[in-house]
């Protein structure tokens, strides 16, 4: 065991949560450490868990100087509550558990500080032109939910704004879309958020309101097989869902990049596109993207990028920890 001078990052989502314990000043390292949130019941207890494991990896059996969690939840608060998972804690408890000064951001405002990191192997560009420097750039991505970010331009580089727009009301884009959002409110109750459908959640959403549209069994339950499916043409209901998917995606993401004017770029993370990058790419994304009409030229310019690094939201916790003062 050794005495080291380190900090802690941590991306935690609705399904995984991600840690790695850097040398201060450090971006990445190899000391990672990935955890299933439904195998633990209490993220305290987990954060002890934690540093057995650090120890024993690094022989570090100090406390970290300093850390910073990324959360799928709003991060304001003294509580924090996952939208998508049992999990909640206060910050006092964290900092106690880890004995350690503790920050805590959204995970899509990490996401975004990690935007700020990738190189050109890092994204595939769907469609537009050429990015404006030091234009917004607009960051969202399904995984467990869906997270919403952005960059605007200030003083020289950017700030990061993030929110909780994975929540705002579903906008058709066709008539299909309009028949899917009017199943959904009956389903849910009157609002249906965007997340609802770009999600992990989301496919199996889709895919039994289809089916229901169009009177067919819907006979997969998870989103992997779904898309299992639909990657070998094995299932036209799948096939049907991915194809709505992508399409609904560009619905959303074109909203987003009116709302934030985005002519530095839309990136898309999470982890669920890149399971089917080359279909989604193929895809009828950016004409669902662009159909905004008489601002469909002004989208047709913004470049959209899918983001295939991995583990961005460690990277852009590390980002955001190591522009601030220690």
């Amino acid at each position: 065991m050794s005495q080291q001078a380190w900090q802690l990052v941590a991306d935690i989502g609705g399904t995984n949560a991600r840690f790695a314990a850097l040398q201060l000043g450090q971006m990445e390292s190899e000391h990672q450490f990935f955890y299933t949130v439904a195998e633990h019941a209490d993220f305290i207890e987990l954060l002890a868990q934690l540093r057995r494991d650090i120890a024993e990896a690094t022989g570090w059996v100090d406390a970290p100087q300093r850390a910073c969690l990324a959360v799928a939840c709003p991060a304001d608060g003294v509580e924090i509550k996952f939208t998508n998972s049992h999990w909640h804690f206060s910050k006092q408890e964290v900092a106690k558990a880890l004995e350690s000064s503790v920050e805590i951001i959204n995970d899509f405002a990490a996401i975004a500080h990690g935007v700020t990191e990738l190189g050109a192997d890092d994204v595939i560009q769907v469609g537009g032109g050429t990015p404006q420097q030091g234009k917004p750039m607009a960051v969202l991505g399904p995984g467990t939910g869906l997270g919403v970010s952005a960059l605007i331009p200030h003083s020289g580089g950017y700030a990061v704004v993030d929110g909780e727009g994975g929540h705002v009301g579903f906008a058709p884009g066709d008539a299909r879309q309009a028949a899917i959002l009017v199943g959904l409110q009956q389903r849910f109750g009157g609002h249906v958020s965007a997340e609802r459908l770009l999600s992990g959640r989301g496919i199996v959403t889709l895919y039994q309101q289809l089916a229901e549209l169009d009177g067919v069994a819907a006979p997969l339950q998870q989103a992997a097989d779904i898309t299992a499916a639909a990657l070998s043409d094995s299932d036209p209901l799948a096939i049907a869902t991915l194809h709505q998917f992508c399409q609904i995606m560009g619905t959303v993401a074109g909203d987003v990049a009116l709302n934030f004017g985005a002519k530095g770029g839309v990136f898309l993370a999470g982890g669920v596109i890149p399971r089917f990058s080359d279909f989604f790419s193929a895809s009828q994304f950016r004409e669902y993207f662009q159909n905004k009409g008489r601002f469909a030229d002004y989208l047709a310019a913004i470049p959209v990028y899918l983001v295939v690094r991995d583990h961005l939201g460690l990277l852009g916790a590390a980002k955001h920890l190591n522009s601030e003062p220690v």
